[in-house]
């Protein structure tokens, strides 16, 4: 492999940051189209968003596994041990994709009322995620054919691809919100991202030449589970400790509290995790491949020139958070208290940014060298400390929705610290992938 320079590391990882806002602009379109619908649709919209991040979970698990795989065999110029791991993998998100087509079908309306939402608000939700769980293929494969991408040192693809679908996905939002109402929105996220991914997989075959009677899980299968499933574990955590503040903290704050979360994690997110993740994609990509091709050093140097601009992306995010926050609420919350908490969650989230942009570039790191079992280590128990943090400072001490912002921060600050401990300390740069 060539020498890794900051330029470089900007060729891989700003791509995956545009890919990963046109990618995250999905929710913010949806937020867009349905805030003539009222509160409950925003709020139905913010706790949609939470479950999809934890079926996310399930996806990760995947494409993470993979990812490390393909970056292994790339640079120790294995090719038909990686056409092998790719094959596979397809084959798993094809199953993957039908059991979480059953469940979502069936689940969503307990889960949602379990989450807090009532009345209308509920049937919002319940439309929008049934029609993403049952016709949701594309979604299950998609990360893995990014991952795929991406741990191949090819990132500009998958930009394109997702340039086409946010562009699809507009038009058939605008369209077909007024019609379906959130379920539109669903709809119109389900046929861009399936047009996109079918022409990814089509490249990815003419490049691997890959065989699609032979798309089944197999004997590389166990590795890439035991490498993804503790990334996948961490990320469902995430997802759940939303959930237990949703049923305890949030429904004790009241209803627009959900309205600040799904604007937060809608629009502000949308843009702030794609761009720290480009940075974290770049690093996996590059400490993958430089290990499979036995250059620790060249993976040490790439760690240090991916955290210094991380650390600049952050600040700029904090910036346009404090600073930029009440513009951007203006234009997605019509109600008044939605924009009031929305804007709370904006400004009191703006301290912690440039630390959570050392934490994506420290999980790229670790999840690049395959060791994420200590990633689950630390993301689990710090997350959960959110659920007894946000209650006290928000119910237990009266600090209302401030508190459970707070509380975010203070467990983020202690999620970095540990990261990046894990980074110093270089054992992920001897981390050996297992056998499948």
């Amino acid at each position: 492999m060539p020498e890794v320079t900051l330029a470089r590391v900007l060729a891989l990882a700003l791509p995956v940051m545009a890919s990963g806002v046109l990618q995250a602009m999905f929710r913010p379109v949806d937020q867009y189209f349905v805030q003539d619908l009222g509160a409950p649709a925003q709020g139905a919209l913010g706790v949609a968003t939470m479950v999809t991040i934890l079926v996310f979970s399930a996806w990760l698990v995947l494409s993470a596994g993979t990812a490390a795989y393909v970056g292994r065999h790339t640079g120790a110029g294995r090719w038909e041990a990686r056409r092998d791991v790719v094959e596979q993998a397809l084959g798993a998100g094809v199953v993957l994709a039908v059991v979480l087509a059953v469940l979502g079908w069936v689940g969503s309306r307990p889960l949602v009322v379990a989450l807090g939402l009532e009345g209308v608000a509920v049937d919002h939700a319940v439309a929008y995620l049934q029609v993403l769980f049952f016709a949701g293929m594309a979604l299950t494969v998609a990360p893995t054919v990014d991952a795929t991408f991406h741990a191949m040192g090819d990132t500009r693809l998958p930009l394109y691809l997702q340039a086409g679908a946010v562009a699809l996905n507009l038009a058939l939002t605008a369209t077909l919100v007024p019609v379906l109402g959130v379920a539109g929105a669903a709809v119109g996220t389900v046929i861009a991202q399936t047009l996109a991914t079918g022409v990814g997989l089509v490249v990815l075959q003419r490049r691997l030449d890959l065989r699609w009677s032979r798309c089944v899980p197999g004997p590389t299968t166990p590795g890439v589970l035991r490498v993804g499933i503790p990334m996948g574990l961490a990320s469902a955590m995430f997802g759940i400790v939303y959930f237990l503040m949703m049923g305890t903290t949030l429904k004790a704050l009241g209803q627009e509290v959900y309205a600040g979360l799904g604007l937060g994690f809608g629009v502000l997110e949308s843009v702030a995790w794609p761009t720290y993740s480009g940075l974290s994609v770049a690093a996996s990509s590059l400490v993958s491949r430089l290990l499979g091709a036995g250059d620790i050093a060249g993976a040490h140097r790439a760690v240090r020139l991916c955290l210094a601009p991380a650390a600049l992306f952050g600040v700029g995010m904090a910036a346009l958070y404090g600073l930029g926050g009440s513009t951007i609420m203006h234009a997605f919350a019509e109600d008044p208290a939605s924009f009031r908490e929305g804007l709370r969650y904006a400004t009191i989230l703006a301290v912690v940014q440039p630390l959570v942009a050392l934490e994506a570039v420290s999980e790229g790191v670790l999840a690049g060298s395959g060791d994420t079992t200590k990633l689950f280590v630390v993301n689990v128990p710090l997350n959960l400390l959110r659920v007894p943090l946000s209650w006290y400072l928000a119910v237990t001490l009266g600090f209302g929705a401030n508190g459970l912002w707070w509380a975010i921060n203070a467990s983020t600050v202690l999620k970095v610290t540990a990261k990046l401990g894990l980074v110093v300390h270089g054992g992920w740069a001897h981390r050996t992938l297992p056998d499948g």
